[in-house]
């Protein structure tokens, strides 16, 4: 496939409007031949579930970011994501579990967020995809950590649960968000609850989105936080599952300019600034100033102005690349943004091979490098 589109083959442009050429170059995705053999299906994210990662399940559509029809051009006849989540399943009978972010995306511009007060959902066709998931489906919809938590897995056939209007909060701010929130651990769990009912067997992606945009705004506290609760979530996963019969693969779709640097001494804060063995006192660069083991190749860290005051709203004052001293600066706080070589208002991905670990049942076949 193309970078930006979903579930369709390289020969469709991207922004592509017409529904009849996405539909004769769609590709099967692995849920839905899953769904076509009778298992159980299931995807759960701490980004939108319109994200690309979920989306790509489920939806076939030449641009990931038309996500509900209010992000859709005009003239444009094919679905968005979230109602090819309802949709698209002539085969099988559609997704069991589905939890995240992007409640906005699935509730129209008339009814008020039930969470969030003051705000409403974004959807323009006025079609409320979580009432339709129940009525179509029989499933059940939560959207808060009381509901979640009040969910039977053994009497539940069907989950959906959106617990933020846009992606699910960081792990770090997880404890105070409004409506409370579930781990992708807890999420991972109950939805292997759920779908082990089926004697069929099941599919779950689960994603750890939230760890891409850590990075992105170059705080390294809240991606790696996020990476500790993804291997939570795997430790659960091995934890509800048999090797023998269950395959758990764990990999990521790209890596980012994130580097670990210097030659800081053993047990040094990886947040820390770089001390040296045989040191108590932060290693120098040669401008005379500290510097982190941590930092990014570009994005927000960089500020031009070395007098710009609180560039970050977060009370650790301006944070400008090498122009600034970071002698006095905390930089383990969580709002931290470590240092960036290249001013960018995002950081980017970058071009390493990334890892896949797999166990279970043909994980050899996953073994060394794959084009």
């Amino acid at each position: 496939t193309s970078d930006g589109v979903l579930g369709i083959n390289q020969s469709v442009a991207r922004k592509e409007k017409d529904n009849a050429v996405i539909q004769a170059n769609k590709l099967t995705t692995i849920l839905e031949l899953a769904e076509a053999k009778g298992l159980s299906t299931g995807v759960v994210s701490t980004a939108r579930i319109t994200h690309a990662t979920p989306a790509a399940t489920y939806a076939h559509i030449a641009e990931r970011d038309w996500e509900s029809d209010a992000n859709l051009p005009a003239g444009a006849s094919v679905k968005d994501i979230a109602a090819q989540m309802i949709d698209n399943f002539p085969k099988g009978d559609g997704i069991e579990v589905v939890l995240g972010g992007g409640r906005s995306k699935f509730l129209p511009k008339t009814v008020n967020d039930p969470e969030d007060n003051g705000k409403t959902g974004e959807r323009k066709d006025g079609r409320d995809l979580t009432s339709e998931w129940q009525s179509k489906f029989g499933g059940q919809f939560v959207y808060d950590k009381a509901g979640f938590d009040a969910i039977n897995p053994a009497n539940t056939k069907r989950l959906l649960g959106l617990f933020e209007r846009s992606h699910m909060e960081y792990e770090t701010d997880r404890a105070s968000d409004t409506a409370g929130e579930p781990s992708v651990a807890e999420m991972t769990e109950k939805a292997i609850d759920i779908l082990d009912n089926n004697k069929k067997g099941y599919f779950l992606m689960v994603e750890a989105g939230r760890i891409d945009h850590g990075h992105h705004v170059g705080n390294a506290y809240r991606a790696l936080t996020d990476t500790i609760a993804l291997d939570e979530a795997v430790r659960v996963a091995m934890e509800k599952t048999d090797p023998k019969d269950t395959l758990i693969i764990v990999t990521a779709d790209h890596s980012h300019v994130f580097t670990i640097a210097g030659y800081p001494k053993r047990g040094n804060p990886i947040l820390g600034k770089v001390v040296n063995p045989g040191s108590d006192t932060p290693a120098l660069a040669a401008d005379n100033m500290p510097y982190t083991t941590l930092s990014y190749a570009n994005g927000l860290g960089y500020r031009e102005n070395s007098n710009k005051e609180d560039a970050y709203g977060d009370g650790l004052g301006a944070q400008v690349g090498r122009f600034a001293d970071m002698t006095s600066v905390d930089t383990e706080h969580m709002n931290f943004h470590q240092e960036a070589l290249v001013p960018l208002g995002s950081e980017t991905h970058a071009g390493e091979d990334v890892a896949i670990y797999a166990g279970g049942p043909r994980a050899h076949l996953f073994h060394g490098v794959q084009e």
